[in-house]
C-alpha cells in the first residue's frame, strides 16, 4: 500500500521524530473507525468519522480507469472526467462548481488506469447537497457535439502540454509502454493523440452508461459526521438511483512472462542532465501472495528510499558518481505493481560507469540482502509516514477510496502497519529476488543530444583539471 501523498521523507521537526517511531511506533496506529456499507443498488458507501474540523470530503469513486477502455479509445475515461463538469437538466454546465466554491469548497477530479474518481471539501452541513449533485450527474449528465468537441481540444492541449513538451514525461511514457507488452497498463491515462483526436460523443456517452452506474460506484465520506446519518443521506440520494447497466467482471489480457531484457535509449535536446531508470514488473498488494507486496515495501526503502538508504550512500555519498539515486515500489494498482530503481550521474560520470556501479551495488544487494538495522529504520520511517498521511483527511479518504476502488479493501489498509513490522530480511530478499530478475527488467537513459553530453564531459574534466 503506497502512501502516495507522503511519499517524500517528512519534512522539519517530523524527521527527528523518526528515530523514536522506529523503535516505538505502535501496531495499532492505522487502526481507523471505518464503517462501510454496500446499498441495494450495489453502491459501496465507506464513511470515517473525523471530528477535529466541521468539514467533510466527500469523494465518489468509480471502478474504471484508462486500463478500461476499448481498443483504439484510449484517453476516453480522462477525456469523461472532463465532461462530467458539463451540466445535468437540474445543473447548468459550470454551475456545479459554482455552487461548491460559493459555500466556500473546493472540489476536482482525477483519473488513473484503475479508476476515476470525484471529490469535494465542504462544510460539514452541506453533504447532503453534495450528494443531491453527485447522485444528479451519475445518471443526468447531458452533452452536445459543441461540449465534446470544445473539450476534446482543452484534452490534447493538455497532452500537449504535460507530456509532448516534456522530455522526462515522454521518458515515461515510452518506458511504461516498454514495461507492459500486453496488459492495458501500457497506455498512458491521457491517451494516444491519434486516439484522443478522433473521441466521439457517442464514444463518451457509451461509456457512461455502462460504467458510471451505482453498483461500480464507492462513495467515500470522511469528516465530521455521524456514520448512520450519512447512511441515511446515501440512502436518500444515491439508494434510489438506478443501474444502467450490469457491472461486468474486469478481465483485462495478462502479462505474459518477458523473455529478455529490454532498453530506452533517448535523446532530447531539452534534457540538461542525464537520468537512469529501471523498471519491474511486480506483483500489486491485491494480487501478491504471502505479504510478498509488504516485504518488496520494505525492500525499496532500504534500498533506495531516501539519503540514509543502501543506493544514496554508496553512489551518491560514498563512491560520488551519483548526483542522486534511489529506489520505489508502487503496488497500488489493481492488476500489477511496478518496482523502479532510478539515479542521475555526478558530473564528469558517464552513464555507461554508472549503469555499472548500480548494476553491482544491485547484485551485491541481492546475494547479501540489507542490514536488519537499515530495514528496521525502513519499516519505522515507513508506518510514520502513514501515521502522519492520516492527520489530512483528503489522504484519509484517499486512501481507502483507492483501497476499495481498486478491490483491495479497507481491511488492507487497517491491518498495512501491522504486516510491515511483521517483514524479516529473509522475506525482503525473497520477494526483491523474485522480481528483480534481468529478464523482467527495462532500462531506460535519458540523454542530452550526443554533441552536448560530450561537451558537458569534456568541461567536467576540465573543471576537474583546474582545481587540482
Amino acid at each position: 500500500m503506497r502512501w502516495r501523498n507522503t511519499h517524500a521523507r517528512l519534512p522539519g521537526l517530523l524527521l527527528a521524530l523518526l528515530g523514536w517511531l522506529a523503535l516505538a511506533w505502535p501496531a495499532w496506529a492505522l487502526n481507523v473507525p471505518v464503517k462501510t456499507w454496500t446499498l441495494n443498488n450495489g453502491l459501496t458507501l465507506v464513511v470515517i468519522p473525523d471530528h477535529r474540523a466541521p468539514v467533510v470530503t466527500h469523494m465518489v469513486w468509480y471502478r474504471v480507469g484508462a486500463a478500461d477502455e476499448p481498443a483504439g479509445k484510449t484517453g476516453l475515461a480522462h477525456y469523461l472526467e472532463h465532461l462530467m463538469f458539463k451540466g445535468t437538466k437540474r445543473i447548468a454546465p459550470g454551475e456545479f462548481s459554482r455552487i461548491i466554491k460559493r459555500y466556500g469548497g473546493n472540489e476536482n477530479a482525477f483519473t488513473s488506469r484503475d479508476y476515476t474518481a470525484y471529490f469535494q471539501r465542504i462544510a460539514s452541513d452541506k453533504l447532503g447537497m453534495v450528494m443531491e449533485m453527485e447522485a444528479d450527474r451519475m445518471q443526468n449528465l447531458q452533452l452536445s457535439e459543441k461540449d465534446v468537441k470544445t473539450e476534446l481540444e482543452v484534452i490534447k492541449e493538455e497532452r500537449r502540454m504535460r507530456t509532448e513538451n516534456d522530455p522526462r514525461t515522454l521518458f515515461a511514457e515510452r518506458m511504461q509502454a516498454m514495461l507492459f507488452t500486453a496488459h492495458p497498463y501500457r497506455r498512458p491515462v491521457v491517451g494516444w493523440m491519434a486516439d484522443v483526436k478522433h473521441l466521439t460523443l457517442a464514444d463518451v456517452m457509451a461509456f457512461y452508461r455502462r460504467f458510471y452506474t451505482p453498483a461500480n460506484a464507492v462513495v467515500v465520506v470522511a469528516g465530521d459526521v455521524e456514520p448512520e446519518k450519512v447512511r441515511a443521506l446515501a440512502l436518500k440520494h444515491y439508494g434510489a438511483l438506478k443501474n444502467t447497466a450490469a457491472v461486468r467482471p474486469r478481465w483485462r489480457t495478462p502479462e505474459p512472462p518477458p523473455l529478455a531484457a529490454r532498453r530506452l535509449m533517448m535523446r532530447d535536446a531539452r534534457v540538461r542532465q542525464p537520468t537512469f531508470q529501471r523498471l519491474w514488473v511486480a506483483p500489486s498488494y491485491r494480487t501478491a501472495k504471502g505479504g510478498m507486496a509488504h516485504a518488496l515495501d520494505v525492500f525499496a526503502d532500504a534500498l533506495g528510499g531516501g539519503t540514509t538508504s543502501v543506493l544514496y550512500r554508496r553512489l551518491v555519498v560514498k563512491e560520488k558518481v551519483a548526483a542522486w539515486a534511489g529506489a520505489f515500489y508502487s503496488g497500488d494498482d489493481r492488476d500489477y505493481g511496478t518496482f523502479g530503481v532510478y539515479a542521475t550521474p555526478a558530473p564528469g560520470v558517464t552513464p555507461e560507469r554508472l549503469e555499472a556501479r548500480i548494476d553491482a551495488v544491485l547484485k551485491e544487494v541481492l546475494e547479501r540482502g540489507v542490514d536488519e538495522k537499515r530495514l528496521e529504520r525502513s519499516k519505522g520511517s515507513m508506518v510514520a509516514s502513514a501515521i502522519y498521511a492520516l492527520d489530512s483527511q483528503f489522504a484519509l479518504a484517499r486512501i481507502f477510496g483507492e483501497a476499495m476502488a481498486t478491490e483491495t479493501g479497507v481491511q488492507s489498509v487497517l491491518t498495512w502497519d501491522e504486516r510491515i513490522a511483521k517483514v524479516s530480511g529473509e522475506e525482503a530478499l525473497k520477494a526483491a529476488r523474485a522480481v528483480l530478475r534481468p529478464a523482467n527488467a527495462v532500462t531506460g537513459w535519458l540523454l542530452p543530444p550526443e554533441k552536448k553530453a560530450k561537451a558537458a564531459m569534456r568541461s567536467s574534466s576540465a573543471e576537474k583539471e583546474s582545481a587540482r
